[in-house]
C-alpha cells in the first residue's frame, strides 16, 4: 500500500505548496521519460486523468476525500506537473495514450475506474479501447468520451466554433502567436485557466497560482501545453479507433458523466449527447454554476457522486 499519512511526509513547503499537496511522489520511466504520479489508499483503483494545462493538483481534494476508501492514482501527463518535458517528443493525443498504456501496464493496474477531465477523456478512452478488460467503470468529469459515435465529428466542429478557447487557438495559430503566448504560462496561467473556465474565484490564492504555474518556468517547459493546442490547430490529434465489438463491450460498462454546465470550452450541448451515444445506459449529473475545471468548482460534490456511483455499481 502506497499511503503515507500527511504528517509523516518530511517535505519542504515548496514541494507541498504550503501544505495543499501532501502526497508522496512516485515515478516511473516506463513511458520513456520520468513520469510522476501519486498513489494513495487501498482497495478498488481509481485512475484520475487531468487535461490542459493542469496536473494532478487538480485532483488534490478528490485524492484526499476518496483515498480512505479507494486506491487513488493520479499521474501527470508528459509535459505537465512533476513529469518531465522531453524536447524530442511530440505531444499529441496518440502520444499521451501510448504513455498512459505503458504506465498502466508497468503498474499492472486492473479493474480500473477511470475519472477523466478535459483531454484526460480521450486519453482514458484510448486506453479503454486498447485494454477493455482492465476497465471496470468509466467516469467523465467535463471530459470527452470519443468512442466512434456517429455524431462525433459534427459535435467537435460545432463546439470548436462556439468555444472561446478553441477559437483562440485557431486565431493564435493563424497569426503565429500560439507558441509565444502558451510559452509564457509562468506569467499568464491564470488568464489561460479563466479562458477555459472556472467559476469560484475564491480558490485563487498565491499558493494556488504557484502550484499551477510551477511546471512552466520556461518556454521549453511549456512544450506539452503548446503541443496539445497546436495539435488541434493542425488537425494532428488522432482518437483511438475502436472496432464494433470493443465499442459494444465498453458501452455496457457502468458509466457516469458529471458535467459543469458553465463549461465554455467543452460545452454540454455538444458533449453530453456524445456520452449518451457511447453509453446509452450511463448516468448524467449536471452541475449548475460549475465551470470547465469542475474539480476546482465543486470538489466535494464530485467526490460524493463518484463514491456513490462506485458503491452502486
Amino acid at each position: 500500500m502506497k499511503n503515507k499519512p500527511p504528517m509523516l511526509l518530511d517535505l519542504p513547503s515548496e514541494e507541498t505548496f504550503e501544505g495543499t499537496w501532501l502526497f508522496e511522489a512516485y515515478y516511473t520511466s516506463a513511458p520513456g521519460f520520468k513520469m510522476h504520479y501519486v498513489e494513495e489508499g487501498e482497495g478498488e483503483t481509481i485512475l484520475a486523468l487531468h487535461g490542459e494545462p493542469t496536473w494532478g493538483y487538480l485532483f488534490r481534494n478528490l485524492i484526499q476525500d476518496l483515498s480512505s476508501l479507494y486506491r487513488v492514482i493520479a499521474p501527470d501527463h508528459m509535459g505537465f506537473g512533476k513529469s518531465d518535458t522531453p524536447q524530442d517528443r511530440s505531444y499529441l493525443l496518440q502520444d499521451h495514450i501510448d504513455n498512459l498504456e505503458r504506465f498502466v501496464l508497468d503498474l499492472d493496474l486492473r479493474d480500473i475506474t477511470l475519472v477523466m477531465h478535459d483531454f484526460g477523456g480521450p486519453t482514458g478512452i484510448g486506453l479503454a479501447i486498447r485494454h477493455p478488460d482492465r476497465i471496470k467503470r468509466i467516469i467523465s468529469t467535463n471530459g470527452p468520451t470519443p468512442l466512434g459515435q456517429p455524431g462525433l465529428a459534427d459535435a467537435l466542429e460545432k463546439n470548436g466554433v462556439a468555444s472561446p478557447w478553441f477559437s483562440w487557438i485557431a486565431k493564435a495559430y493563424a497569426d503565429g502567436t500560439l507558441g509565444q503566448i502558451l510559452g509564457q504560462l509562468d506569467y499568464n496561467i491564470l488568464s489561460t485557466l479563466k479562458l477555459n473556465g472556472f467559476v469560484h474565484n475564491e480558490v485563487i490564492t498565491d499558493t494556488w497560482l504557484h502550484a499551477y504555474r510551477d511546471h512552466f518556468k520556461s518556454p521549453e517547459n511549456c512544450k506539452g501545453a503548446i503541443g496539445w493546442a497546436q495539435g488541434f490547430a493542425e488537425g494532428t490529434h488522432r482518437f483511438e479507433v475502436s472496432d464494433t465489438l470493443i465499442a459494444k463491450e465498453l458501452s455496457r460498462k457502468p458509466a457516469l458523466a458529471i458535467w459543469g454546465m458553465e463549461d465554455k470550452t467543452l460545452q454540454s450541448a455538444h458533449f453530453l449527447p456524445l456520452f449518451s451515444e457511447a453509453f446509452p445506459n450511463g448516468n448524467i449529473y449536471t452541475l449548475e454554476g460549475v465551470g470547465h475545471y469542475c474539480h476546482e468548482d465543486a470538489p466535494e460534490q464530485i467526490a460524493k457522486l463518484i463514491d456513490e456511483f462506485i458503491k452502486e455499481n
